[in-house]
């Protein structure tokens, strides 16, 4: 098929963007670059393991369409790293194999082979036509001739290659490339107090919140009154003169300032301009990937060039490890550069028919994304050459020329790096993987391609709870459509093993999560038969509880993590390395409750008090419902201490008697008197108890600053967020009652419009809350009955058996549960009264959900970094200086890499120790054997012992008198010290130990010999 062909067969464009499947995606490019994107046809040349590893990630993103060229037959060795080839295809075109295995990863991105012959090379006339043209592996001649081309006509252009641990790109889009969103982050905000009338513009913000603007940034304002020219006005350049205050230039001609006001910045397109590759070869431009390896991308400029011209002449690579190829390609880049580092250079060519899927992870999602910045003008291109390389995932013993001689196997593109017998490490490693959602995919791919595990010793277990969503599919790309439902672990597992038969029994998938519950399935045997962990999951909470786990077992942890273009990696090495514990990011900054519940200024204020609404109205009650009529005495256990007795009771009586419908227009009358309370009479009442023109105690308006005004609502059915709010609360009303919903809005309308709504009249001495800080009202008007005659309404439970509501589930991603748009709605009523501007749908779920954005090709990435550490830890690797820490944004793009952090020292005796120390005492010793063992082995005295949450003896509790002060009565405090440790514990918390528990871990607390209090490590004792 000729290239014109392709081009008039390319897809129209897409209507619609499905965000379903795109839903986290979106939270990173947003809707206008997924547009973008989805206009932009994308050429691939090259089928090896990098290119499908673009491909791949280029596919899933969402472009219009991606055309692949590579007509070369497969080789056993492209089986090391292009997880899309299988045995059988050896000996059949390369993307003539590949574009049908694309094509299953996105039914919205038609994949298309541009054809040809082997040994038949791209032509100019074969890239006419497309949007974006990437070259893997392509040889520099090559290059130049197509990006003279690309460069003229203004087409983005990128080369990529790798070789070994050896990985390079280029970019060049044109002359004259506009990037719209350089950063990708939220434009900035905030509320502002006061500006300057003069010819500098000094503005000042509220001293609750810094702006966060930078020298040279724009901004606009809105509802500044008195200088109102500033309202929506054109961009203006920020001078920053301190965390709370900016210049915006010459004021003096503008009204005089009065109060508010908002500023918001707005980001400004930059034009970057692009050398082509000739022109670059000769004064390069680096984007730096490690900033201790300053001199690297030097060298590695004129080494990639070298070797492109070793095999030209040779019309061969350099050989794994030979001297005579290595010098041979030395002499070569020396011509180019004197200096050059020879060592450097010396193993690129002993590398350089070595693939590693690892590596082709990294520099494949770092190209995938300048792609997508290609098409979509979102986030700032990298100028213009990368070098990345990882020599230290190279083993300590390095391999001889004979150890990574080809043998005929899958793994040989591996093998001619590391060697046979290293390969044969990595084959018989055994490794535990939590979670197989994105990154567990990634992961389970490059393990795959790698052969970990796949030797006779080896074992993969792999964990998920989780079954597969349609979300999943963007950049889970182990999963399909059909999968949808099953468990997640099962179907990556069998998707590896159809990568790579060699797996074919070494997989164990588990669907227990990680946790205390399951300490019988992950136990000391478990544990005793891996060699290490990788996590691949979502939440802290997991993650510590796994630190925790490898740091009592002694096991290495790899971890890593995403938040949309961002990532980061952790290598944590037993003796060697600090833990994931042992720093944690700040807790996040907590929205004040009087905030949301009375005076919001932010979007995000009206949907977090959307999300307690929904709660509030369709969980919590028909949950109290069913507990009165399932749990006996539920009244007087659980409202005896409540200080909301009357409001319970009430809430009870009015689900289960006074207002429970009968019948669905019921619910449409109940969701249209929710309005009236909530969006009129509620807000009535707060302008009643804090009028508009009060003022506070220093005679400042009370209603300025940070609190706005609000105003009450009035029903129009014709409103489309008024009648939104009937039609969702209705159906939620109706689903805890199991009544059969309605979704047509003229029923609504109707039924809504029908409605006689009482008339409100605003109570006096209702008290609110001004600051959190402030005591919680009591605002019990003592009108109505009291709670005993409410309790007369409400039925025996005996006289309603088996009758039970529904409380709703949360669950963001189903569009038809109304789930969302009730929040929505709701939220935007609520902004509405206060004149906050509304959100989207599809922004009320990201904050309501607490989705967190998510991208493959920072999965990729962030996956191929742990994998490059993986093979230091296969290796056993003891010094510190050998592992690398990783944070990476392919927004800017950065990388940084750093050593992790040595554990922290601490001392008792003489003796240092960390926190993997610990102190073991074999076969159940009584508490007195312990005792004694501190006070003769290290002169310490124990003062108390704990285990859990049981303390089990204390010397500073009396004798027996005092034995009830402990934790549980009985023995007394010395009666216990000749028990046996599985007894004590038993004793006093009640409880017979799990037959599974084979120890247990105890804290105690010592003083030296002057009384000083000293740290030890924990104690482990085997029962």
């Amino acid at each position: 098929m000729s290239a014109s062909d392709i081009s008039n067969a390319m897809d129209v464009d897409e209507a619609a963007i499905d965000e379903g499947l795109y839903s986290r995606q979106l939270y990173v490019l947003g809707h206008e670059a997924m547009k973008r994107m989805a206009a932009s046809n994308v050429l691939i040349v090259g089928m090896n393991g990098l290119g499908i590893e673009i491909a791949k990630n280029v596919v899933l993103a969402g472009v219009k369409s991606v055309t692949i060229y590579d007509p070369e037959p497969v080789k056993v060795t492209d089986l090391s790293s292009q997880f899309f080839l299988r045995q059988e295809d050896v000996g059949k075109p390369r993307a003539e194999v590949s574009v049908a295995r694309l094509s299953e990863l996105n039914a919205y991105v038609p994949v298309r082979n541009l054809g040809g012959q082997s040994g038949q090379e791209v032509t100019v006339d074969l890239i006419k036509g497309f949007q974006v043209v990437v070259l893997c592996g392509v040889p520099l001649k090559k290059q130049l001739e197509i990006n003279d081309w690309t460069h003229e006509n203004g087409v983005p252009f990128i080369s990529a290659d790798t070789r070994g641990l050896f990985g390079t790109a280029f970019n060049d889009f044109g002359p004259k490339f506009t990037c719209v969103d350089p950063t990708g982050e939220q434009p900035l905000s905030g509320m502002i107090v006061s500006v300057d009338k003069d010819s500098e513009g000094l503005v000042t913000c509220l001293d609750e919140t810094r702006h966060g603007l930078e020298d040279g940034d724009f901004v606009t304002f809105s509802e500044v009154q008195g200088m109102t020219e500033l309202n929506g006005c054109e961009p203006r350049k920020v001078t920053v003169k301190g965390p709370y205050t900016f210049s915006i230039g010459d004021t003096s001609n503008l009204s005089d300032y009065k109060n508010g006001g908002i500023f918001t910045q707005v980001k400004m397109p930059k034009i970057l301009q692009f050398t082509s590759l000739r022109e670059s070869l000769q004064s390069p431009e680096f984007f730096m990937t490690d900033f201790s390896k300053f001199d690297r991308p030097a060298t590695l400029h004129a080494g990639f060039q070298a070797l492109s011209l070793f095999e030209e002449q040779s019309q061969r690579s350099p050989r794994p490890r030979n001297a005579d190829d290595a010098a041979a390609l030395v002499s070569l880049a020396k011509k180019i550069d004197a200096d050059a580092d020879e060592k450097i250079l010396t193993e690129l060519a002993y590398q350089a028919t070595g693939d590693v899927a690892p590596m082709n992870a990294v520099i494949g999602a770092f190209v995938a994304q300048e792609v997508l910045k290609a098409c979509s003008a979102k986030f700032h291109p990298m100028l213009q050459h990368l070098y990345f390389d990882s020599l230290e995932s190279l083993p300590t013993d390095l391999p001889t020329e004979a150890d990574c001689q080809p043998v005929g196997s899958r793994y040989d593109a591996q093998i001619a790096i590391f060697g046979r017998k290293f390969q044969d490490k990595i084959a018989n490693f055994r490794e535990f993987l939590v979670g197989s959602g994105a990154i567990g995919c990634e992961m389970l791919k490059n393990w795959s391609m790698m052969g970990l595990a796949s030797g006779p010793n080896g074992k993969i277990h792999v964990t998920d709870l989780d079954t597969i969503e349609k979300s999943n599919l963007n950049r889970q790309f182990l999963f399909r459509p059909k999968d949808l439902g099953k468990f997640k672990a099962e179907v990556a597992a069998a998707a590896v093993v159809a990568m790579n038969p060699d797996l074919d029994g070494k997989i164990d998938s588990k669907q227990e999560p990680v946790g205390p519950d399951t300490e019988n399935v992950y136990d000391a045997d478990f544990f005793a038969s891996i060699d290490g962990v990788t996590n691949a999951l979502d939440n802290v909470k997991a993650r510590l509880y796994m630190d925790q786990r490898c740091v009592f077992y002694l096991k290495p942890l790899l971890e890593s993590g995403t938040l949309g273009t961002k990532g980061n990696t952790q290598v944590i090495v037993p003796h060697l390395t600090e833990s994931y514990s042992s720093s944690q990011d700040p807790p996040e900054k907590e929205t004040p409750v009087c905030t949301v519940k009375n005076f919001p200024n932010a979007i995000a204020h009206t949907i977090e008090w959307a999300r307690q609404e929904f709660i509030n109205l369709f969980v919590m009650p028909p949950q109290a419902v069913n507990s009165y009529l399932s749990e006996p005495n539920y009244l007087e256990k659980n409202l005896k201490y409540s200080g909301q007795q009357k409001e319970q009771v009430e809430q009870i009586v009015s689900y289960l008697v006074t207002d429970k419908p009968l019948t669905f227009e019921e619910c449409i009358v109940w969701a249209r008197l929710q309005f009236e309370e909530k969006y009129s009479n509620s807000i009535r009442q707060l302008l009643f108890s804090l009028p508009k023109d009060g003022v506070t105690s220093t005679g400042q308006p009370f209603w300025s600053g940070p609190k706005r005004a609000p105003d009450p609502l009035t029903f129009n059915s014709n409103d489309p967020t008024h009648l939104q709010y009937i039609i969702a609360a209705a159906n939620l009303h109706a689903y805890n009652y199991g009544l059969k919903g309605e979704t047509n809005p003229a029923v609504f309308k109707k039924i809504a419009d029908e409605v006689i709504v009482p008339e409100f009249t605003p109570r006096s001495g209702v008290k609110v809350q001004i600051n959190d800080s402030d005591p919680t009202p009591q605002n019990d008007s003592g009108d109505g009955p009291d709670p005993q005659e409410y309790l007369k309404q409400l039925p025996a439970p005996s006289s309603l058996v088996g009758y039970r509501l529904n409380p709703v589930e949360f669950e963001k991603d189903d569009d038809t549960n109304h789930h969302i748009d009730f929040i929505t709605a709701a939220s935007n009523l609520r902004a509405m009264n206060y004149s906050i501007a509304p959100a989207d749908r599809h922004t009320t779920k990201q904050i309501a959900g607490k989705i967190i954005p998510a991208i493959a090709t920072t999965t990729s990435l962030v996956t191929g970094l742990v994998c490059l550490e993986l093979y230091k830890l296969i290796d056993g690797q003891k010094k510190l200086e050998d592992y690398k820490n990783g944070f990476v944004n392919l927004a800017l793009p950065f990388f940084g890499f750093s050593e992790p952090i040595a554990p922290k020292k601490s001392k008792y005796d003489e003796t240092d120790w960390t926190l993997w120390d610990r102190f073991e005492f074999k076969n159940n010793p009584t508490l007195k054997e312990i005792v004694d063992y501190f006070a003769r082995k290290h002169k310490l005295e124990v003062s108390m012992v704990s285990q859990g949450v049981s303390m089990l003896w204390s010397s500073f509790i009396g004798k027996k008198k005092a034995s009830r002060s402990l934790h549980a009565p009985g023995l007394c405090s010395e009666e216990r010290l000749p028990m046996k440790f599985s007894k004590l514990v038993e004793h006093v918390s009640k409880k017979p130990l799990p037959s599974h528990a084979k120890h247990l871990i105890v804290e105690v607390m010592v003083s030296d010999e002057e009384g000083e209090d000293v740290e030890v490590p924990f104690i482990v004792v085997h029962i």
